[in-house]
């Protein structure tokens, strides 16, 4: 489990496609990393196979990069990173699973006073469930959803903070980002959904 609260840029070393999928050397400033803890790639849970100081490999199966841009990552990509949360850690983001659920296509990107406002296309299943100031996680990054400005678009205001210490400040029309959607609303859906079907 993650919060959505990066806590290194890591940059892409080398990649190259297996039979059982794509595996990743990433540069990184963790020197205390462990084999077969859980780290989030751009919101992307993935498992650290082999590690080393201010490195680690790791690998995503076929299933994972039908879900995500991964196929496509290249050396030299900088990539957000998150370590799995631990017992006492604080909760600054939200509950963030790593789990992709689809990719948005990034629509616009505007300035408002110290803001930019990035609007982003998102699948139907995520969009459904995005409600105004609700939580979105994008690229792996915890965000508010600060409007809802069509019925699959959402609006997120980012912070110069969040584009400093993210890799959102490279966004621009066309780019394609990770999302996952909250977890409770996830729940709620699907404990509703017979009830939806009987109205």
């Amino acid at each position: 489990m993650f919060t959505g609260l990066i806590d290194d840029i890591g940059i892409i070393e080398s990649a190259r496609d297996t039979a059982p999928g794509r595996e990743l050397r990433v540069d990184c400033r963790y020197a205390d990393l462990v084999e077969g803890e859980s780290i989030a790639i751009n919101g992307a849970c993935l498992t650290v196979r082999e590690c080393g100081e201010h490195w680690f490999t790791t690998a995503a199966v076929l299933t994972t990069l039908g879900r995500t841009t991964i196929a496509s990552w290249e050396p030299g990509r900088r990539v957000n990173l998150e370590r799995s949360l631990r017992v006492g850690d604080r909760m600054g983001g939200h509950i963030v699973q790593g789990h992709v659920d689809g990719l948005g296509v990034v629509e616009s990107v505007s300035l408002a006073g110290d803001a930019r406002l990035v609007d982003v296309r998102l699948p139907g299943e995520v969009a459904e469930l995005m409600v105004p100031r609700g939580s979105l996680t994008v690229d792996g990054v915890s965000l508010t959803v600060n409007e809802l400005t069509a019925r699959d678009m959402v609006q997120l205001s980012l912070i110069a903070y969040t584009l400093d210490h993210t890799t959102l400040g490279d966004l621009t029309p066309g780019s394609r980002v990770h999302v996952e959607a909250d977890v409770v609303g996830k729940y709620v859906r699907h404990l509703l959904a017979p009830h939806m079907a009987q109205v």
